[in-house]
């Protein structure tokens, strides 16, 4: 990377992107735009665990490693995880990676499908399509946000998609370091900025949409090397008008670095 600059928007792995960027022998701006809050309803779970005895549902879909688990630590203060595990074992279990795929054998869960690298809604649907659905209950683990082409296809096929809130994605406390990210962009003193998630992209422009900063921020981005994980985040940075100058393939961290230092080498 030769000394250049690079955005880092990312939270949870942002000090791990860090320091990929200085291995590469880049300098990192770490401006975390993205913040967790637990979002767990212990009376709806408690709820839904005894309803889904009566009428249980057909497929359950884990997406994340971090929802899981806090589903099941609320599931295990109010004592149903027995009465959950014997649901789940019922059911036709389906992971996105291998984080859930984790969080579950932890727990002694059988799953039925994998979604295949790289694990994204495409894969998760891909290994649903043999899997009849209509007048079907599917339980979806949310994760930071509701996955809307994920239940407007299993809603299509006939599906009834049950929610499980377990967090939410929302702007940090402090956006001081997305503000100074707007400015460096703004002196052209950022080489490349990186979205690893498209609710960055979003939370980035709602702060500057707030100071009237929105067609800087386009112009800034688009006047510097924008490196997106993947498709849906591509995708959001399109939406606002912004040129997406590459996409990791496959959409994870070590191969976004990796060609965003190739790009930069250049």
């Amino acid at each position: 990377m030769h000394s250049k600059k690079v955005a880092i928007l990312e939270s949870r792995f942002g000090q791990q992107m860090v320091e990929l960027v200085i291995k590469h022998g880049g300098q990192p701006f770490h401006a975390p735009a993205l913040a967790e809050v637990p979002d767990v309803d212990h009376s709806y779970i408690a709820t839904l665990v005894n309803e889904l005895r009566s009428r249980p549902a057909r497929i359950a879909i884990f997406q994340t490693g971090v929802g899981t688990h806090a589903l099941f630590k609320a599931t295990d203060a109010l004592g149903l995880t027995e009465k959950l595990l014997a649901l789940l074992a019922k059911a036709v279990v389906v992971v996105r990676g291998p984080k859930p795929t984790a969080a579950l054998r932890s727990r002694g869960v059988r799953i039925d499908l994998n979604a295949k690298e790289p694990f994204t809604t495409t894969e998760v649907l891909e290994a649903l399509q043999a899997v009849p659905l209509e007048g079907e209950r599917v339980i979806v683990q949310r994760y930071g946000v509701t996955n809307v082409g994920l239940e407007d296809t299993l809603k299509t096929r006939g599906a009834e998609v049950i929610e499980i809130p377990t967090y939410r994605w929302s702007l940090p406390e402090d956006t001081k370091p997305l503000v100074e990210l707007m400015d460096a962009l703004e002196r052209q003193h950022i080489d490349a900025v990186t979205f690893t998630n498209a609710a960055q992209v979003y939370n980035l422009f709602a702060v500057a949409e707030k100071l009237g900063r929105t067609d800087l921020l386009q112009k800034s981005l688009n006047g510097t090397l924008v490196a997106s994980i993947g498709p849906v985040s591509s995708s959001a940075l399109q939406h606002f008008g912004v040129t997406v100058g590459l996409e990791s393939s496959p959409p994870k961290l070590g191969p976004l670095i990796a060609a965003l230092d190739a790009a930069l080498s250049r």
